[in-house]
């Protein structure tokens, strides 16, 4: 039986070049979105990925999609990619109730409503993973994109939480935490897009999904987050190691 993945969010940007990864491997690879013209775009370059509509922020939409995306692999599913996400620019008083709100919903309770439908398939098939889109804004609270970086933090709870609750149930929960990719969601004022420059391309983050869903050993199995550039794996480690005022300095110089 073929492997399969379903990615959230997976019409363009991140999700869809870990559709494209997946899809060379011969992986049965379910892109579900909102975004309908680019998975119409998506299904005709690539007819044999599975598309359809989804938005992250309704459960029942979440139900609908897994069930269709399961008819088409009789009901395995090897990984969920948790990759929907979005991200309001600007100082706090600047972005509107709104758009605070669709940060949590979708980057928040989008990922949690994922993790709970995907539950039952995921248990079903051995050796399976949820893989959750976390962020090295997560490392330390980052001004000028406050609701993104919460939410992130957000997301590297569930994914400690998860992995704890669904260990008796033999899911693997990984989470990745990147710096800043080469996406529309960089497209940011913050000042750490200057000063760390964005650097990492979707291919990149698209491999260590890739990598991370295949532990090379019982030790690797133990890993739960993993960077993509040696820049956010030297924050995330000294996040860690240096005392707390330290920290704050150095994100104080890079987040201006």
């Amino acid at each position: 039986m073929r492997k399969s993945i379903f990615i959230s969010g997976g019409a363009s940007g991140i999700g869809c070049q870990v559709a494209l990864r997946f899809h060379r491997e011969g992986w049965i690879v379910g892109v579900y979105d909102r975004d309908e013209r680019a998975l119409a775009a998506l299904n005709e370059e690539y007819p044999g990925i599975v598309t359809g509509p989804l938005d992250v922020t309704d459960a029942q939409q979440w139900e609908e999609a897994l069930a269709d995306f399961a008819s088409h692999t009789g009901g395995r599913l090897d990984v969920l990619d948790n990759n929907a996400g979005i991200i309001g620019d600007g100082d706090i008083v600047d972005q509107s109730p709104e758009v605070i709100a669709a940060q949590n919903n979708v980057n928040c309770t989008g990922a949690v409503l994922g993790a709970r439908a995907a539950h039952r398939y995921l248990k079903g098939t051995k050796g399976s993973h949820l893989v959750n889109m976390g962020s090295a804004s997560a490392i330390y609270g980052q001004p000028h994109i406050i609701p993104y970086s919460a939410s992130k933090f957000y997301v590297t709870g569930l994914s400690e939480a998860l992995d704890l609750e669904w260990r008796r149930d033999g899911i693997r929960v990984v989470c990745l935490m990147p710096l800043w990719v080469k996406t529309k969601l960089a497209d940011v004022e913050a000042a750490s897009t200057k000063r760390l420059g964005v650097r990492i391309t979707p291919e990149q983050v698209a491999e260590a999904v890739w990598k991370a869903v295949h532990p090379r050993n019982i030790l690797e199995r133990q890993r739960r987050f993993y960077s993509v550039s040696t820049t956010d794996l030297v924050f995330r480690y000294l996040r860690r190691i240096v005392p707390q005022p330290v920290v704050r300095l150095v994100n104080m110089l890079v987040a201006g």
